[in-house]
């Protein structure tokens, strides 16, 4: 009988830390994302609507999600056409855009809709390119899909308004890097500017210039808090093959813990999606919420006029103190120039109101809140800064 052999044991090894991890080069050095999570009294730093979901509309959802866990031992519908069906509908209401499930995507929040447009469309060798300032998460898609990242500037030097989009500056970019992908915020994110049909009409016919085509992806994430008369991208959508307009369920629809971001594009464009997500990335209990929630989308936007008369008055008040406060379609405001932003930012903090360092050097960029909220804020920040309040009454 063969005795049985004697394993040397492994060698002993110092805890492990990052550095000793074979980690992608790019990769060294980076944080993980996020805003400051903390525990205050206001928190106006990452967007959020600020009103709960109503009690009747949460019994509806939880009915719909205990419906979906008598059949959690199954996979999820891997294609969910009836949420994108829902969304569809949704967007009718919402845009007058004609749509139908076929052209309609989601994912677990618009970061991971964003994510698939670059794995299919960007990769090794192709460039994405964008204009500063916008979201800070587009440059990390760029990075984990190994996408060359390029960024324009948004206005002119000697433009009135500096964060307009200027469509020479555009097209130029466009020429000279030949992105695969461009990335379009609208409205955009720090600054709140939405952008002309006309301005995204022009980059879409510069992207049709470049060698084998390039997707634009116009990021409607705030779309529901634009004011009367400003236009969405879904307009657009009819004979442009290339073009997409995604949103979410994060901000106007007090969703953000619910996770659900989607996209509207051509056929062929949410196929080449559906080539790379995941199996089954939507779960079952994502979609009951979502499809839920969309019964009731009157019901949860209802504070929308409401957040959008308070984000007015917020820039009013704001410019009437002798700050530069930047004309905004979302439910934020970008608001400046100060000499030590972060000093102010943590004055702010100090007295339990938590806002966000963003944004253009000098700028800072305060989430719209209940009334309560940015009273809290307003005397804070008059606190931090020194000043008085020179409207003599509350701004609301």
């Amino acid at each position: 009988m063969t005795a049985p052999t004697t394993r040397p044991p492994l060698p002993a090894r110092a805890a492990t830390t990052l550095d000793d991890l074979p980690l992608r080069e790019d990769l060294r050095g980076e944080h993980p994302y996020g805003a400051p999570q903390l525990q205050v009294p206001v928190v106006l730093n990452v967007n959020e609507n600020p009103y709960p979901v109503a009690p009747a509309v949460v019994a509806e959802i939880a009915a719909a999600v205990t419906e979906a866990a008598v059949g959690l031992n199954r996979y999820p519908d891997r294609d969910f056409l009836d949420l994108r069906a829902d969304l569809a509908r949704f967007l009718g209401e919402e845009s007058g855009a004609r749509l139908d499930a076929a052209q309609l995507w989601a994912a677990n929040g618009s970061n991971e809709v964003m994510l698939h447009v670059l794995q299919a469309f960007g990769g090794p060798g192709r460039t994405c390119l964008s204009f500063a300032p916008t979201y800070s998460m587009y440059p990390e898609y760029a990075r984990d899909t190994l996408t060359g990242w390029v960024t324009g500037r948004r206005a002119a030097p000697d433009a009135a308004d500096p964060f307009t989009l200027d469509v020479g500056h555009a097209r130029e970019q466009i020429a000279q890097h030949r992105p695969s992908v461009v990335l379009l915020a609208s409205p955009n994110n720090p600054t709140g500017t939405a952008l002309p049909l006309a301005t995204v009409e022009a980059v879409l016919e510069a992207a049709a210039a470049v060698p084998g085509g390039a997707v634009v992806v116009v990021d409607e994430a705030y779309g529901e808090f634009r004011r009367a008369g400003t236009p969405s991208a879904l307009e657009l959508l009819p004979g442009h093959g290339h073009l997409a307009v995604s949103r979410t369920m994060s901000k106007a629809f007090s969703l953000a813990g619910a996770r659900l971001g989607y996209l509207a594009a051509a056929p062929a464009f949410v196929d080449a999606l559906r080539i790379v997500r995941l199996p089954y990335h939507l779960s079952a209990v994502t979609q009951a919420v979502a499809r839920a929630a969309l019964k009731h989308s009157a019901e949860l936007l209802a504070t929308v006029a409401e957040l959008r008369e308070r984000r007015d008055e917020t820039v009013a008040w704001l410019r009437a103190q002798g700050f530069r406060a930047a004309e905004s379609d979302a439910n934020f405001v970008l608001f400046g120039t100060l000499p030590d932003r972060h000093a102010v930012w943590q004055g702010l903090l100090d007295r339990g109101v938590l806002i966000r360092e963003t944004g253009p050097e000098g700028w800072l960029r305060v989430s719209i809140g209940t009334a309560a909220e940015m009273d809290a804020f307003r005397t804070a920040l008059l606190e931090v800064t020194g000043r008085s309040d020179t409207t003599g009454e509350d701004a609301r």
